[in-house]
């Protein structure tokens, strides 16, 4: 397949424009794509295979139909679109049975690229217009090829020729063609010659895995779809076990390490559960028992506590905070607990929150944002807390003075030192490695705090496991007796009306709600030929205009700078609006009591999980909540998806109904995680996740410091150990 020429050998960190002299063009592309060096090129692995064998001509053509074609460009024109000024490429691709159009929106470049008599092959999925069918945004290459009559060769039965065609993602001066010319041209000066595989072989024995130097070839140059699936399968374990190696090195380090011992004090600590208004959930005191448990070792607590939007984490975690405070230092201080919030407002409100739990307790708490600092309790009004310097308040924690400090990720940086910091509870922010925690205490104590990393996105449990390996599991699956079930409805077009009817009545009862948007900005004409989404923008003016001009309404996106995030969310809260038309963005980071109503446009697009915690924005107060599912898909798989949310009240139910039905991204972006989409696809697979759980917690249990593995020590150094913000 491929002829080795020998004039110069490269190795897989090699730069790429030692392969092939770049121009500034390919060098900026292959920079905004990642690929710097050749290990880069061969793990830029193809989006998708085009199948020679399944090649379509124009004629016969249906609305929604895969399709490749293989033609001549005719008639290419750079242009504008009529609406929004976006540029575009537009042209016909005749082959021997007819023609047919295609559009590249932003993409003027593809016509500078491919001019008029181009011979070239075109894969999309055929849409309509007013004028016929057409192409969006389909994949290009050059090929030598005219038409498909002219490889019949590739339909000879054992004729040796590769079928599948790579498809990798492209970026403006670089084509698929350009890439897949550049892996092909580093095989050839031998790059994979020598190449070592980090991964043992008996654990790739055990699992049926293809060597890397054969995983790559197969990935780039696949025989059959087999073979492409294995490759695919080894890639994705090896992510994973790359990752595990990680996290078992750094719990092992963890052993090492000494803590704060935390002796539990019975009576005071039923006598402090007692003080609150509610009776705990079952699973609220057994999640305080596994922690209690674990800080009452010597070994320093690292903790993942998984729950639904008002499952209670907070109380959890304000007992627990309570039971280090009555403990002591060895210098006869009271030790001191560091609670990270995402936003200032929600800092803000854990602060209020804890002021009402420790109320007559003598435990001073300290509140640290870029807008101010505050302390509790105040000296002139033990009651209330009182505006304190900046320069004060970490004088007080550097003292010991504070004990539990609440703020956003101010808290880690290099101003802010502890006395005794011996808890850290992170919420819905950074997972925090050993490394982060010595950095936390600045190495002037030896002992690392405990941590407690809190969230309530509903993770499945092969994905905490893979994600947070070095953490221990506790999850509240049960929610407070008290707290009144959310009315979730399903809502078509043709019950809008009668819907916004019945929030006016919130609205007029003082109520606020949340209309989430999938989209932000208005979408071009041409745009429209794909399913039309809310835009945040479009929807807030026409409540505002046309449904309810009597209310005030504002918007809240990702794209906003995070200081007016904060001000609308704070204006929200303090009811100086009375609906936030926002996007997913409201998901975290902000609780508002008074809002009863959740609105979510197009609730289709989004993943189960994602919508359960939407959800669970409103419902937190004594008032009825409502989730009104929007939606203007009646497909029955659609439907079926809404109904099981309707009818779920547990987020991690659906979030393993959505791993398992659409696929890991639904859940979660995987940038978000640190990881690559093969990887998160290959969590669908525990069997695969314990596995590399299992062969790696071996390999650190034998080789902590990976002595006899120096190519898996030199990766897991390059592995960056903190993987979610």
């Amino acid at each position: 397949m491929l002829n080795k020429i020998t004039d110069k050998k490269l190795q897989i960190t090699s730069l790429v424009n030692e392969v092939n002299r770049l121009s500034p063009q390919h060098a900026l592309g292959l920079q905004k794509l990642n690929i710097e060096n050749i290990k880069d090129l061969f793990y830029h692995f193809p989006a998708r295979y085009v199948d020679v064998r399944e090649i379509s001509g124009t004629v016969n053509l249906t609305k929604g139909q895969a399709v490749t074609i293989y033609g001549i460009m005719d008639k290419v024109t750079i242009k504008r679109s009529f609406r929004g000024h976006m540029p575009m490429t537009e042209c016909n691709v005749i082959d021997n049975s007819g023609k047919i159009r295609c559009i590249w929106f932003n993409q003027a470049y593809i016509g500078k690229m491919y001019p008029n008599e181009t011979r070239v092959r075109v894969s999309g999925v055929v849409q309509e217009d007013s004028r016929g069918f057409f192409l969006s945004n389909p994949q290009i290459e050059k090929t030598g090829i005219d038409h498909p009559e002219h490889i019949d060769s590739l339909f000879a039965k054992n004729a040796d020729v590769e079928f599948l065609t790579p498809i990798y993602r492209e970026t403006k001066g670089v084509s698929s063609l350009f890439l897949y010319t550049l892996i092909k041209k580093s095989v050839n000066k031998g790059v994979l010659e020598n190449l070592e595989d980090p991964i043992p072989k008996e654990i790739l024995e055990k699992l049926h895995l293809p060597q890397l130097k054969e995983a790559l070839l197969y990935i780039h140059f696949p025989k059959n779809e087999k073979l492409t699936v294995a490759a695919r399968k080894r890639f994705a374990f090896e992510e994973i076990f790359y990752l595990q190696i990680k996290q078992q090195a750094e719990r092992k380090k963890v052993k090492h390490s000494k803590s704060y011992k935390i002796n539990k004090n019975p009576k005071e600590l039923k006598d402090f559960i007692k003080s609150f208004p509610f009776k705990p959930t079952e699973a609220q005191l057994n999640a305080i028992d596994q922690i209690l448990n674990d800080l009452s070792k010597q070994e320093p607590m690292g903790r993942l506590l998984e729950g639904d939007v008002g499952s209670g984490k907070t109380f959890v975690a304000a007992v627990c905070c309570h039971e280090i405070i009555k403990n002591k230092a060895d210098n006869g201080q009271i030790l001191q607990v560091a609670y990270m919030a995402p936003t200032e407002i929600l800092a803000k409100q854990h602060f209020e929150s804890f002021i009402k739990f420790f109320k007559n307790t003598n435990i001073e708490i300290g509140l640290l944002t870029s807008k101010g600092c505050k302390k509790f309790p105040s000296k002139t009004n033990t009651d209330n807390s009182t505006d304190i310097s900046r320069t004060q308040l970490l004088k007080w924690i550097k003292e010991g003075k504070i004990n539990i400090v609440i703020g956003t990720h101010s808290l880690i940086q290099k101003s802010v030192e502890f006395g005794n910091l011996a808890f850290v509870i992170i919420d819905e922010q950074h997972r925090f490695g050993v490394k982060q925690r010595k950095e936390l205490v600045h190495n002037k104590s030896e002992k690392i705090p405990h941590l407690l990393s809190m969230t309530a996105t509903p993770i499945p449990r092969t994905l905490a496991l893979t994600i947070f390996g070095d953490l221990d599991l506790t999850v509240i699956d049960e929610m407070p007796k008290e707290r009144k079930p959310i009315i979730t409805e399903i809502v078509p077009v043709t019950k809008r009306k009668e819907i916004y009817e019945h929030i006016r009545k919130e609205l007029k009862n003082k109520r606020q709600v949340y209309v989430v948007c999938p989209r932000i900005d208005e979408q071009d004409e041409e745009e429209k030929q794909k399913r039309i989404l809310k835009s945040v923008k479009e929807e807030a003016e026409r409540l505002s205009s046309d449904v309810f001009p009597e209310f005030i309404v504002d918007v809240l996106h990702s794209k906003m700078k995070p200081k007016e995030k904060e001000e609308v969310m704070q204006d929200f809260l303090d009811k100086k609006s009375d609906i936030l038309v926002a996007t997913s963005v409201v998901e975290v980071g902000i609780n508002v009591p008074n809002a009863s109503v959740m609105v979510i446009e197009g609730a289709d697009r989004f993943g189960l999980a994602q919508l359960h915690q939407l959800r669970g924005r409103v419902g937190r107060a004594e008032h009825q909540s409502y989730c009104y599912l929007f939606t203007d898909n009646m497909g029955e798989s659609s439907q079926r998806r809404l109904i099981s949310l309707v009818k779920s009240k547990n987020g991690f139910e659906l979030a393993e109904i959505d791993m398992l039905n659409r696929g890991i991204g639904t859940l979660a972006d995987g940038k978000q995680w640190g990881m690559s989409d093969m990887a998160m696809e290959a969590i669908k697979n525990p069997k695969l996740v314990e596995i590399a759980r299992e062969e790696a917690k071996k390999i650190i249990e034998k080789d902590e410091e990976l002595k006899m593995y120096p190519l898996l020590k030199s990766i897991t150094e390059d592995k960056d150990s903190v993987h979610m913000e």
